[in-house]
């Protein structure tokens, strides 16, 4: 505007410029680098736009509220320094229309008013303004106005920048998982076919297997094998731990404890005529704490019960290292332990272990488990026990092979309040009929 020749929006803003001299440059501390400007007025553009030039900020000018919007949607704008009061488009809808933009980040707000009454400030918070400056405006108020808004909006662009890079970790994590999960389903099939019968029927007498790991594999490894024409041999291995290098622990033991090869299997071993014959079990449980401590680097250790059955005279001849004492049960119904728990295997160099032996009648038979029997909790803070897991033996004492171990899970489920079961269960049940009686 000239009048009588004087520019007077020139002469404003030398006066702006000259009254707030003092001011510090080159404050922009990165959180905003380009700052709006929206005001009908041209002489309030100018001096608003100098005081942000010399701050080191990039200015863009709009004259109206639709203006402005344009400029918002081709220029990334950082923050906006609007006027309430003005023609077509006033400071609130502008505010409201630009609170609409899809944009990258959040573009903190200040309207500039004359307005000091609650209601229509409460009113301009309410539609998404930031902060407001009252005119006319003075420099160094504005300066701490946006000082303030660049710390929230570098707040905001940091916990984006974190948000994003949990989110492509988030990303990174699920997709190994999904390649860990499948591993793992492929490793739980392996471990399974370890056990590659879960029944046998050696004519006199039956074994079964419970092979129940806590999660995709567990530490926990049952099994049984012919050794010649009368016995057979069982074995229950508890290894320290869970998880994947439990399970390749219990893939190994196998390797020693099953098939008919003496070379192959610890437990076998070849007679003065020629036949494979067992060995004590006392001797091959001294011979894997050996492996253990001597050829295996690690820290694992293991509990076992491993023994061999005549099925012709009943004869059962086991070595207890560590793992909880079986159950014999009797025809009729009544169970009780036996057992001398001895010393888990790879844990100390000069360990001992001792084999029991005795005497099945016909009917009788015999529950091998792991800890995670006796160890399962009730939904509580208790949990099975040892008497508990006698009743449950009596109440299924007419139970017979694989169904006796359906039956005898549903038990444990039930007893367990339907809950996954926190360690691994397994069992074998080594089973000498009355066929006389049958």
């Amino acid at each position: 505007m000239i009048v009588f020749g004087i520019d007077f929006e020139d002469f404003f803003l030398a006066i702006a410029q000259k009254t707030h001299s003092s001011l510090p440059e080159n404050t922009s501390e990165g959180a905003v680098r380009s700052v709006l400007v929206v005001d009908d007025s041209r002489a309030q553009r100018r001096i608003l736009s100098s005081y942000l030039g010399r701050w080191g900020y990039v200015v863009f000018e709009a004259g109206s509220g639709r203006e402005a919007l344009e400029l918002c949607r081709s220029e990334v704008i950082d923050l906006v320094v609007s006027d309430w009061m003005m023609p077509e488009m006033s400071g609130l809808e502008f505010c409201q229309e630009f609170r609409r933009l899809d944009r990258e980040h959040y573009g903190y707000f200040i309207l500039l008013t004359s307005k000091s009454d609650k209601a229509e400030v409460a009113q301009g918070l309410d539609v998404g303004a930031d902060d407001f400056v009252t005119k006319p405006v003075a420099g160094d108020e504005l300066l701490a106005r946006i000082r303030a808004g660049e710390r929230i909006l570098r707040m905001e662009r940091e916990l984006t920048e974190k948000n994003r890079l949990v989110s492509s970790t988030l990303a990174e994590l699920s997709t190994l998982y999904d390649a860990l999960d499948r591993d793992l389903i492929e490793a739980r099939k392996l471990q399974q076919s370890l056990v590659r019968e879960r029944f046998r029927d050696f004519s006199t007498a039956q074994v079964s297997l419970l092979l129940r790991p806590c999660g995709h594999v567990g530490g926990d490894l049952v099994g049984f094998f012919p050794i010649n024409d009368r016995q057979f041999g069982i074995f229950s291995i508890d290894v320290s731990g869970h998880g994947v290098a439990s399970a390749l622990m219990t893939a190994r033991l196998a390797a020693y404890l099953t098939g008919s090869d003496p070379e192959q299997n610890l437990a076998i071993c070849l007679g003065g005529d020629g036949e494979f014959m067992a060995r004590r079990p006392s001797c091959v449980a001294a011979d894997l704490n050996r492996l253990m401590l001597e050829e295996m680097d690690t820290d694992f250790y293991f509990t076992m019960v491993l023994g061999h059955f005549d099925r012709l005279t009943g004869e059962f001849v086991m070595t207890q290292c560590g793992h909880p004492n079986p159950v014999r049960q009797k025809q009729d119904g009544s169970a009780r332990y036996f057992g001398e728990s001895g010393l888990p295997i790879g844990l100390l160099p000069d360990a001992t272990f001792n084999d029991v032996q005795i005497t099945l009648a016909p009917g009788d038979r015999i529950f091998v488990f792991s800890d995670g029997v006796t160890e399962c909790p009730d939904g509580g803070d208790g949990m099975l026990g040892d008497e508990s897991l006698l009743d449950m033996c009596r109440k299924s004492a007419k139970e017979t092979g694989t169904t006796f171990f359906d039956t005898f899970l549903w038990d444990l489920s039930a007893f367990n309040n339907d809950k996954d079961f926190p360690d691994d269960i397994s069992a074998v049940l080594l089973e000498f009929p009355d066929h006389k009686r049958n």
